[in-house]
C-alpha cells in the first residue's frame, strides 16, 4: 500500500468525521475530570485488597441488621443499604473494617450528567449512540493510518522516536504530539468502538443468573459468616455488590457480584449454591468501561484528558497542513508549452514549493517564462531550456507523493532538443536517507541524451537558507541570470547572542591550511563540547556553523580557511583580543557518551575541534580511539602536545593519524580500514562511534562502516544509527 493511500485516507476519515471527533474530543476532556472529582472525595476505604468478606460482612450485619446490599465502585468506596439498628433507611459510604460512616452519597452533577449525555448520544437516543459508535471506529482508522505515516516518516518502525525534522509548528507537533499521543488515543478509539458494538448487541454479552437447587439447600452445620471458606477467599476488592438475604430462611441467600462472576452462597453453612463465571466478553466490556471512562484511576483520567485536548490539536494542525498544501498550488502566468524553465517540484508536506516560488519570482523579476510543474505533471516542454529540480525524500528514500511516477514519465517524455539541468534536494540529516531521491534523480537525467548538467547536484540540511543562497549562486554564474534567494529566505534571527573574547590564534604556514581559534565567554555560559558556534560575519542573516571543543572552560574551533570564505576568511582576521558577537547552539546528540564503555572518534582536521573537548573531559579514561586525516604534518602539529598529553595520561587509549598530502599518502579512510576488526567489537559490544569533518568525509567512512556492519556485526548500519550508536555531525 503506498504512502499516497495512507495520506489520503487519514485525511478523508478525519474531514468526515471532524465536526464530531470535535463533539467529542471537548466532552471527553471534560468528563475526564469526573473520576479525578470524585476520586477527592474523602469516602475511600482503605486496605480493600487486604480486607476479606468473612471481616467485614458481620461487622456491618451487626451495625446494620437491615442491611439489604454492599457495592464498592471504582474509586473504593464502599456504600450500604437498608435499614440501621433503629429501623431507619441507610444509604452511606462506610468503613468496611468497623461500619462507620464516612458520608452519603450526594446528588450527581447536573452538568456532568448533562456532559454525558451529550457524549454519548448528542441527546439523540439510539441514533445519536450510533454515530458517536462510528465517530470511535473512525478515530481508529484514523489512529492507525496515522501510525503508518509516522513510519514511512522515520523511516521504519524502529525509528519511531528518533529525533524529527521541525518543518513548521502544525507538521512539527501533530507528529511529536501524535507519537505520544498514539497508545491513549488508540485506547479511547478502541475502547469506545467496543462498547458501541456491545450496546447494540453486535458482540454478544450473555449475562447468566446463579441457578439454585433449593430441594438441595443444607440447613446445617450452622457457621458463622466469620467461617465461610468463600467469605475468607475473598477480597473487598473483587467484589461489585453483594445482596444480602432477606430472613433468615435458609432459602434466602448471599448474591455476591464479583469482577470475574456471580455466586450464590448459602446464608447459614456458607455452602456455595451456584456460581457463574462471566464470558470473555463481558469482562471486555468492564475492561473497555474502565479504560474509556478513567474511572478506575485518577492519573489515567488525566492521561484521557491530555489525549483528547491533543486530538483537538490534531484537528486543527491537520487542516493547518492541508490548507498550506493547498495554498501552495501555483497558479502560472505562462503554459508549458510556452515556458523557458521549467521549474520541477517534489514535496511531501508543501514546503519546496515555497522554495520553487522564491526562484520562480527571481525568474520573472528578469523577465523569462518560467512555470512549477509538480513532478508527476512531467511532460514534454517544447520550449524550455532550463529544468530546475527542487525536490524532497520522504520514508525509506522514496519519492515524495507528488513524485512517485516521475520515473515513468521521464522515460515516456524525451523533450525534443537540448536542456540544461540542476538539481537540489531537500532533506535533514537527521535522517540516514538524506536527499536519496534527489540524488536517483539526478542519476536518472544524467542517462537522458537531451540532458546536459549546468552544475553538479546541491543539498539543503533542514531548509538552510545558506544552503540554498549557495546552490542560486552557483547556479546564476552557470545560467547568467541573477536569483537574488538572500532577502527571500527566512532571515535567522539573533537570540542568546554572547561576546567572546578572542585568546589565542594559532595559524598554519599553508595560506589555505587549518587554524585553530580559542575563545573565553565574557559571562558564565552553558556550553559542552559537540555544541555548535554561530558566528554571524557580516552582522545579519549570514549564520556559519562551527563545532566547539571545551578545555579549560575555553571554547576551541578549529577552521580551515577557504578562499573568499565568509566565515573562515572572518575568523582567520581575528586578533588576540578581539571580541565577538555569537550564539552557542546546543547539539546534544554529539555529547562524549558517557555511559558507553569503548569510544572511537573519526575526523578530519577541521573536525577535531569537539574530540579535543571531548578526550580532556573522558577523566573515567575509558578506551578512546582517535582517527584523524591531515593535509601534512603542520596542521597536525596545532594539536600534537595536547593529543601526545592526553595519550600519556590515558584519557586517549590510540591515536592514528594520515596525511594526504605526504608520504605515504593516506586518507582517514585508509586508517579505519586496517582496523576494521575494532570497530566491529566496539560496535558489538554496545560502544559508539563519532564523526566530525566534512561531508565528502563522512561518505566514505559511511561506506565503510556500512561494509563492517554487514560482514562483522550484528546489525546494519542504519539500526546503529537509529540507535544512537554511530553518531555524525558533519557539514
Amino acid at each position: 500500500m503506498t504512502i499516497s493511500i495512507w495520506r489520503y485516507s487519514h485525511l478523508a476519515l478525519a474531514v468526515s468525521s471532524f465536526i464530531l471527533l470535535t463533539l467529542a474530543a471537548v466532552t471527553g476532556v471534560i468528563l475526564a475530570f469526573q473520576p479525578v472529582a470524585e476520586k477527592l472525595q474523602p469516602y475511600r476505604a482503605d486496605n480493600i485488597n487486604q480486607i476479606t468478606l468473612a471481616q467485614s460482612i458481620p461487622v456491618l450485619r451487626k451495625m446494620y441488621p437491615g442491611i439489604s446490599q454492599l457495592t464498592v465502585d471504582a474509586n473504593h468506596f464502599v456504600q450500604v443499604k437498608g435499614s440501621d439498628a433503629q429501623g431507619k433507611k441507610l444509604l452511606a459510604f462506610i468503613d468496611p473494617q468497623n461500619g462507620a460512616i464516612l458520608g452519603t452519597p450526594g446528588k450527581k452533577s447536573d452538568f456532568f450528567e448533562w456532559v454525558t449525555a451529550l457524549h454519548r448520544s448528542l441527546f439523540l437516543h439510539e441514533t445519536g449512540r450510533f454515530f458517536i459508535g462510528l465517530t470511535a471506529f473512525l478515530l481508529l482508522l484514523i489512529t492507525i493510518s496515522g501510525t503508518a505515516l509516522i513510519i514511512q516518516r522515520q523511516r521504519g518502525l524502529k525509528r519511531f522516536f528518533t529525533r524529527i525534522a521541525r518543518d513548521n509548528f502544525a507538521q512539527y507537533y501533530h507528529v511529536v504530539l501524535g507519537r505520544w499521543s498514539l497508545i491513549p488515543i488508540f485506547i479511547i478509539a478502541l475502547s469506545g468502538t467496543y462498547l458501541s458494538l456491545a450496546r447494540f448487541g453486535l458482540i454478544g454479552t450473555p449475562e447468566k443468573s446463579p441457578k439454585i437447587d433449593f430441594a438441595a439447600i443444607r440447613m446445617k452445620p450452622l457457621k458463622n459468616a466469620s467461617d465461610f471458606d468463600v467469605f475468607k477467599q475473598t477480597k473487598l476488592s473483587e467484589v461489585e455488590s453483594i445482596e444480602f438475604p432477606f430472613s433468615e430462611d435458609a432459602e434466602d441467600y448471599y448474591t455476591l457480584k464479583l469482577k470475574i462472576g456471580e455466586v450464590a452462597v448459602n446464608q447459614v453453612t456458607g455452602d456455595i449454591l451456584s456460581e457463574v463465571k462471566y464470558p470473555t466478553a463481558v469482562l471486555l466490556t468492564n475492561l473497555s468501561l474502565n479504560l474509556h471512562t478513567g474511572r478506575a484511576s485518577g492519573i489515567w483520567a488525566i492521561i484521557l484528558a491530555v489525549a483528547s485536548a491533543n486530538i483537538l490539536f490534531f484537528i486543527y494542525s491537520g487542516f493547518a497542513i492541508t490548507w498550506k498544501r493547498l495554498s501552495n498550488r501555483t497558479k502560472n502566468k505562462y503554459k508549458a508549452n510556452e515556458s523557458r524553465f521549467v521549474i520541477l517540484v517534489g514535496s511531501e508536506n508543501g514546503s519546496t514549493f515555497g522554495f520553487a516560488k522564491t526562484v520562480q519570482k527571481q525568474l520573472l523579476k528578469a523577465g523569462e517564462r518560467s512555470i512549477i510543474v509538480e513532478l508527476d505533471r512531467y511532460t514534454v516542454f517544447p520550449e524550455a531550456e532550463h529544468f530546475l529540480i527542487l525536490t524532497a525524500t520522504y520514508g525509506l528514500g522514496d519519492a515524495p507523493t507528488n513524485a512517485r511516477r516521475f520515473t515513468d514519465l521521464l522515460q515516456q517524455h524525451p523533450q525534443p532538443k537540448a536542456i540544461k539541468y540542476a538539481v537540489l534536494g531537500f532533506g535533514s540529516h537527521a535522517y540516514p536517507d538524506f536527499c536519496k531521491f534527489a540524488f536517483e534523480v539526478n542519476y536518472l537525467l544524467s542517462q537522458q541524451a537531451w540532458a546536459k548538467p549546468l552544475i553538479d547536484i546541491h543539498t539543503v540540511n533542514d531548509k538552510s537558507p545558506d544552503d540554498f543562497a549557495l546552490w542560486a549562486e552557483a547556479w546564476s554564474q552557470q545560467a547568467g541570470i541573477k536569483l537574488d534567494v538572500t532577502t527571500q529566505a527566512n532571515p535567522v534571527k539573533h537570540r542568546d547572542m554572547q561576546q567572546l573574547t578572542v585568546t589565542t590564534i594559532n595559524h598554519t604556514n599553508d595560506t589555505n591550511g587549518v587554524f585553530t581559534v580559542t575563545l573565553k565567554p565574557k559571562r558564565k555560559v552553558i556550553v559542552t563540547s559537540g555544541d555548535l558556534l554561530a558566528i554571524y560575519p557580516t552582522g545579519d542573516y549570514h549564520e556559519r556553523l562551527y563545532s566547539i571543543g571545551i578545555i579549560n572552560e575555553e571554547i576551541h574551533l578549529s577552521v580551515r580557511l577557504y578562499p573568499g570564505g565568509l566565515g573562515s576568511g572572518f575568523l582567520h582576521s581575528l586578533k588576540a583580543g578581539n571580541i565577538i558577537n555569537a550564539r552557542i547552539v546546543n547539539n546534544s546528540h554529539f555529547y562524549f557518551p558517557v555511559k558507553a564503555p569503548e569510544v572511537i572518534m573519526i575526523s578530519n582536521g577541521t573536525g577535531i575541534a569537539p574530540f579535543l573537548g571531548m578526550i580532556n573531559q573522558n577523566i573515567q579514561k575509558k578506551p578512546c580511539h582517535l582517527y584523524c586525516g591531515f593535509r601534512d604534518s603542520s596542521s597536525y602539529q596545532l594539536y600534537q602536545n595536547l593529543l601526545e598529553e592526553s595519550h600519556a595520561d590515558g584519557k586517549l587509549s590510540k591515536l592514528h593519524t594520515a596525511f594526504s598530502r605526504e608520504d605515504p599518502k593516506q586518507y582517514v579512510g585508509h586508517l579505519l580500514a586496517t582496523d576494521t576488526d575494532l570497530i566491529a567489537d566496539v560496535l558489538n559490544n554496545d560502544g559508539v562511534v563519532m564523526i566530525c569533518g566534512s561531508l565528502s568525509m563522512q561518505k566514505d567512512v559511511m561506506e565503510l562502516l556500512e561494509t563492517v556492519c554487514q560482514t562483522k556485526t550484528d546489525n546494519d548500519l542504519s539500526f546503529y544509527q537509529s540507535h544512537d550508536r554511530i553518531r555524525s555531525d558533519c557539514y
